[in-house]
């Protein structure tokens, strides 16, 4: 009876305590919980590193334009592939897509550089007055834009650069794809690089003084390097040696008709 009376008693006297706000109970001694193996807090991993960051696949410009390049049937789906290509600065910044002038499948296919300001407002190569300068060198051989013997026309870049400027290695790189494929779809017999963007796409050469004049073989066909209108039309002197490069152009093309 008196372990009975020591339980209830000892009840009693917790039953009070809990009434009074108890909720823990304390020993005499303080103990340090956090010394306890089984009460030690899970230690959290530091991880100074910022988040790893998933990374973006690179786009390879040159592959993809090569892809789309060899995936062109025929000169539509070329111009629909340049269309839709979004790896070339210049193209934000212009007004049209410049493809092509002349007619498809002529003999002569006149590679020219990347079209003018004033090409780029009429959405067409040489519309200015270096167009008027290029019929006339075409008429001289009996050769023109259209008619019974006509050429055909390509930039190696269908954008106007900003300020007209040159295309940068990049950008030559991305485009040549395109312009080998143009190339081969056009089918000419003679190609006339006319100005030094065309020479250093085909050729890996520049310097026009040089290189004008001299036939020399790009894409597997023969070419003449020829000075753009453009710079006659700044450099008058230099018609007398474009109007030889002409005559040999006439030369040529009669032994290959």
């Amino acid at each position: 009876m008196e372990s009975g009376l020591e339980y209830w008693s000892a009840k009693a006297a917790l039953d009070w305590q809990v009434e009074l706000g108890a909720d823990e109970a304390i020993g005499d001694v303080p103990v340090d919980r956090y010394a306890l193996a089984d009460k030690k807090p899970a230690a959290q991993a530091v991880n100074d590193a910022p988040p790893a960051v998933p990374e973006v696949e690179k786009i390879d410009p040159v592959a993809v334009a090569r892809a789309t390049a060899d995936a062109a049937q025929d000169l539509d789906g070329l111009r629909a592939g340049l269309a839709a290509f979004e790896h070339c600065t210049p193209k934000a910044a212009a007004r049209n897509l410049i493809f092509s002038d002349g007619v498809a499948g002529a003999p002569v296919m006149i590679i020219t550089d990347a079209p003018e300001r004033n090409d780029d407002r009429a959405g067409a190569l040489f519309s200015g007055p270096s167009g008027v300068l290029l019929d006339k060198m075409l008429d001289a051989i009996g050769l023109g834009r259209s008619g019974a013997a006509p050429v055909y026309i390509a930039p190696i870049l269908p954008w106007n650069p900003p300020q007209n400027r040159d295309p940068d290695a990049d950008e030559y790189a991305m485009m040549l794809p395109f312009l080998q494929r143009h190339i081969a779809l056009a089918a000419p017999k003679i190609l006339v690089l006319m100005g030094n963007g065309p020479c250093h796409m085909l050729l890996q050469k520049s310097g026009m003084t040089r290189l004008r004049g001299g036939w020399t073989t790009a894409a597997d066909l023969p070419a003449l390097p020829m000075f753009a209108p453009a710079y006659l039309l700044q450099n008058g002197a230099a018609k007398r040696e474009a109007w030889g490069d002409l005559l040999s152009l006439k030369a040529r093309l009669k032994d290959i008709t």
